[in-house]
């Protein structure tokens, strides 16, 4: 057992997630970082640990029951708590794009990997955040995702038209609207965070903000303290609209 707080980072090998991880870690939580691939989990907790921060990996494959509930297990019989989870895998698909053209295959890719194993891994790990006094989820969001800027032909974003990613980010936001209310008065708190135009290999390294800027905002709502609000939607400058 630990005194200290233990969080999980799901897609943390690399870009935010692997940004998340280490400033969790700094601040002094007991981070598993978790990897889809176990060998690219190790080499990450590796350059962390070559930058003094200690993390641990765990396996853990959104599509992959197995590896949801054996990552649960570990953490479970390591530590018998989970105090955040961190929601930050996710991924985009080459042949997503407009509601006419996109491929069936991409939308459902999407919304299996996006939506539905973010479901399956939150699932999982519910019963050890019952175990904290404090439990957070951060599940990271996007201003794509927001229904309200969809329909907005103002927004810089009206043009972004990616009918399976933007779907899959706003089914996301339904999951925290729902899981806010049903865990409220439990000391869980749920929130969607918009970290922001980051620059990863999931943006193609564009973007206005470096990694390590973009895991401020959901390492702030994961490290929120007594009181801590639920059931909102973030970004960078404030509420993001539903």
């Amino acid at each position: 057992m630990t005194t200290h707080k233990v969080a999980l980072v799901t897609g943390a090998n690399k870009g935010i997630g692997l940004e998340i991880a280490r400033q969790l870690a700094q601040s002094g939580i007991t981070v598993f970082l978790g990897a889809r691939d176990f060998a690219r989990g190790q080499q990450a907790v590796a350059a962390l640990a070559s930058s003094g921060v200690n993390a641990e990996v765990v396996e853990i494959d959104l599509n992959d029951d197995q590896t949801i509930a054996a990552a649960a297990q570990v953490i479970g019989d390591r530590y018998g708590r989970l105090d955040i989870l961190v929601n930050n895998a996710g991924i985009i698909d080459a042949e997503d794009g407009p509601p006419s053209i996109a491929t069936i295959g991409a939308a459902r890719r999407l919304m299996e990997t996006n939506f539905i194993g973010t479901l399956a891994v939150t699932q999982a790990m519910l019963p050890l955040l019952r175990q904290s006094p404090a439990g957070r989820i951060v599940n990271l969001a996007t201003t794509l995702g927001s229904l309200a800027i969809n329909g907005d032909p103002s927004s810089p974003y009206y043009e972004a038209r990616l009918i399976g990613y933007n779907a899959s980010k706003a089914a996301l936001n339904m999951l925290t609207i729902q899981l806010a209310a049903e865990l409220k008065g439990t000391g869980i708190a749920v929130n969607s965070v918009a970290p922001g135009y980051v620059k990863t290999d999931l943006t193609g390294n564009n973007g206005f903000m470096t990694a390590e800027e973009g895991a401020r905002l959901p390492v702030e709502y994961a490290l929120l303290g007594e009181g801590a609000v639920s059931g909102r939607f973030v970004e960078p400058a404030g509420n993001a609209p539903w």
